[in-house]
């Protein structure tokens, strides 16, 4: 054996060799999460507990291939290697075991321990004036309409036919590395728990040195004293119909003033803000006729004016651009999370936020290799370049060879890089044709299945003679 090479045995059971996967999820670390949350096999099984969270992980990252075909990719550089040996891929409903085995912990505690920041001040876009710049929103996943699943999470209503959702669905709300698009925390719940609960339970991730973006809907008392509790600053959308009195006027034309909740102790309690207000020169947008006005926790007006602020603000929309890269392009347009049960459903929007880390750790990489912005780098063809580079990694490995691998996937994005941004904007509005077909009620759910076959089924009428 040459030394330094790790050879993967012919029970795959030491599966190691899986490209983008293994770099940033590598085998040592996977080992020692599935054994925190006690998941690791009491016994020797053809689907050992490592292979599954990368089995789970290629699920998310060859979304929506089915079971079967994602073993087959995990496994294609052992059977080119002539390394499988008496393994072979495991029927379906092993694979559905196996899942249910491991169970969401081992996915979210894996999340927990590699989601950092990424970005260095180095990153175009990533810190202004020395701070680092995030961003929390929400979005929600529609999931597998089981009763299981229903009863979790619940349908959001629906103002068309029966009044309620397709799907039930998971709400999520997300703290992003804006510079990086990193998913830096998250939490999950059914949809009938609102974004502003579920941001309320992020600042743990949050600390002195950074600025969080966020919309109208978060501003409120309590919440704004949770982040700011941390030590971070603020920079936050106001609802139109919040009063904001002047305290105290400054040259840039940003002022002091308070805000206050609506009830409770809290009420005698003010938070002092800086308010700036600002139009769009040239353009009314739908709903902001009257313009925009933001607050912050940044006091000092010579130190952060007010025109660098309100053009900094456009920096929030950098999290819808990560949810539709995670949603859209990763896990597929209009893709309803498989899982039929509400552990498998966690399980699954884990796997995507990892696979989605590991790519946006890949393209922060590329971009830094030749001081570009990491938007130059293409999601699209990163998640293809991290396809192939589990498909192909062969079954053994050294260190060299995974450094020489990484580089190729590098050179490859390199030579697809992205034009420099243009100013761009576009309308929030949807085309969406309605549906010509009636509404799917529950009464369709069992629908009479035939007992001929087609020609047996036919019955064929004569022309009725024509009347006198």
């Amino acid at each position: 054996m040459v030394p330094g090479v790790v050879r993967v045995s012919t029970n795959v059971s030491e599966l190691s060799g899986l490209g983008l996967l293994t770099w940033v999820y590598p085998p040592g670390l996977v080992d020692r999460v599935v054994a925190a949350c006690g998941c690791a096999e009491q016994r020797k099984r053809l689907l050992p507990a490592r292979l599954v969270v990368y089995f789970v992980l290629g699920l998310a990252l060859f979304s929506p291939a089915p079971y079967l075909e994602v073993m087959r990719h995990l496994v294609e550089g052992l059977r080119g290697q002539g390394l499988l040996g008496s393994w072979h891929v495991p029927a379906k409903s092993s694979l559905f075991r196996a899942r249910q085995r491991l169970g969401s912990e081992p996915l979210r505690v894996l999340f927990a321990a590699t989601a950092q920041p990424m970005a260095t001040e180095a990153t175009p876009g990533a810190f202004w004036r020395g701070l680092r710049l995030l961003a929390v929103d929400g979005t929600c996943w529609d999931v597998t309409g089981t009763e299981a699943n229903e009863a979790a999470f619940g349908r959001p209503g629906s103002g068309r036919g029966s009044g309620r959702s397709a799907f039930p669905q998971v709400r999520m709300a997300a703290l992003v590395e804006v510079g990086s698009h990193a998913v830096l925390d998250a939490e999950l719940a059914g949809c009938r728990t609102g974004e502003v609960t579920l941001v309320g339970r992020l600042p743990r991730s949050l600390g002195p040195g950074q600025l969080v973006l966020a919309d109208r809907e978060f501003l409120g008392v309590p919440l704004w004293r949770a982040f700011t509790a941390t030590g971070a600053d603020l920079l936050w959308r106001v609802p139109a119909n919040r009063v904001l009195p002047v305290a105290k006027r400054f040259r840039d034309g940003s002022w002091l003033s308070q805000i206050r909740a609506g009830n409770g102790p809290a009420r005698d309690e003010p938070v002092v803000v800086r308010v700036l207000a600002y139009q769009l020169k040239g353009r009314v947008s739908e709903g902001a006729a009257d313009g925009y006005r933001l607050v912050t926790t940044l006091l000092d007006a010579r130190r952060y004016p007010a025109r660098q602020l309100a053009a900094l603000y456009r920096e929030r929309w950098e999290v819808e651009s990560v949810f539709a890269e995670i949603k859209t392009h990763q896990r597929g347009a209009r893709v309803v999370l498989s899982s039929k049960t509400p552990d498998g459903v966690r399980q699954q929007v884990w796997a995507h936020l990892l696979v989605h880390h590991a790519l946006r750790e890949l393209m922060l990489r590329t971009a830094a290799t030749r001081g570009l912005d990491p938007d130059r780098v293409s999601f699209t063809e990163t998640l293809r370049s991290a396809r192939r580079s589990v498909t192909v990694t062969p079954g053994s490995f050294s260190p060299d060879l995974l450094v020489r691998a990484l580089v190729m996937l590098e050179q490859d994005l390199l030579e697809r890089l992205l034009p420099v941004r243009r100013l761009r904007s576009q309308p929030r509005v949807v085309k969406r044709k309605m549906s010509n077909y009636r509404l799917k009620r529950p009464e369709y759910h069992v629908w009479p299945q035939p007992t001929r076959t087609g020609t047996q089924a036919i019955l064929i009428t004569r022309p009725q003679p024509a009347g006198p």
